[in-house]
C-alpha cells in the first residue's frame, strides 16, 4: 500500500533548504526509496511550508527514514526551521488521476466496447490525432469514431496497458494490442489471424477533455503478420 508523509514546517531560509533537499538527493542516490516528493508554499501564511513525500509502502518509509544521509539531512533541516517540524503519516486508499480515468475511457469504453458515445464525452470539438498511419489528422469526436469504426470493422481486438504515467497535463500509455483480423484493413482481404503490436500514446488533456493524441506503434509489425510483407 502506498504511504504519504506529511511534513509540516516553518522557516524564514526555504533557498537553504532547497540547497539542502539538492544536497540529499544526491548523496542518497540509489539508496533513497522515495518515489514522489512535492513542496508547497502556503498562501496565506510567508514562511509556512508542507513537504509531500511519497513511498512504495510503509516498509520502504522506514528504511529510507533508517539511511544516515536522511538522519543528518534531518538534523540539518531542524537548523533552519523555526521551531521542530511536524509529520503526518499516511496509508494511501484512495489515489486517483482524473486525466488517466478519463483516457481510459478512451480504450476501454470507447476503442474496445465500441460505445460510440463516448467520444462526445471524452474528446473536445477542436480535438487533433496524430497517427503514424495516417497523413493526415482526425479532427474532433467525429474524427475518432471514424478511425475507431475503422479499426473495430477489421479486428476484434483488446488493449492491454502494460505501463501509464501522467504529468502535468500528459497521459502516456504504454500498451499491447491483440486483434483477429475479420475484416478488410488496408486493402487486406480478412485473414483469420490474430496479431499483435506494441506501441505508446500521448495524450494532452485541458478543461477536463482530451485535446490532442499522439499515437506510435509498430505498424509495420502488422503488417508483416497480416502478410502483406
Amino acid at each position: 500500500m502506498t504511504f504519504v508523509q506529511i511534513v509540516d514546517y516553518e522557516t524564514k531560509q526555504p533557498e537553504a533548504l532547497n540547497a539542502l533537499l539538492d544536497k540529499y538527493v544526491a548523496q542518497s542516490q540509489g539508496k533513497r526509496t522515495v518515489t514522489h516528493s512535492m513542496v508547497g508554499k502556503d498562501r496565506e501564511s510567508e514562511n509556512h511550508y508542507v513537504d509531500v513525500v511519497e513511498f512504495p509502502s510503509y516498509e520502504e518509509a522506514m528504511k529510507n527514514s533508517s539511511l544516515p544521509e536522511t538522519d543528518r539531512m534531518f538534523k540539518e533541516m531542524v537548523a533552519l526551521c523555526d521551531g521542530m517540524p511536524t509529520f503526518t503519516n499516511l496509508d494511501v486508499v484512495r489515489d486517483e488521476h482524473l486525466n488517466t480515468l478519463m483516457v481510459n475511457r478512451m480504450y476501454d469504453e470507447l476503442a474496445m466496447k465500441g460505445d460510440m458515445s463516448v467520444a462526445e464525452q471524452i474528446f473536445a470539438s477542436d480535438y487533433r490525432d496524430h497517427d503514424i498511419s495516417n497523413p493526415e489528422d482526425k479532427i474532433g469526436p467525429a474524427g475518432m469514431r471514424e478511425d475507431v469504426g475503422m479499426w473495430r470493422g477489421a479486428f476484434d481486438f483488446t488493449f492491454t496497458r502494460d505501463a501509464q504515467m501522467a504529468q502535468d497535463d500528459y497521459v502516456t500509455t504504454l500498451w499491447t494490442w491483440t486483434g483477429k483480423h475479420k475484416g478488410e484493413f488496408m486493402g487486406i482481404a480478412p485473414t483469420g489471424k490474430t496479431c499483435t503490436m506494441t506501441g505508446t500514446t500521448v495524450f494532452r488533456c485541458q478543461d477536463g477533455m482530451i485535446k490532442e493524441g499522439w499515437w506510435h506503434y509498430d505498424a509495420m509489425g502488422l503488417m508483416r503478420q497480416l502478410g502483406a510483407m
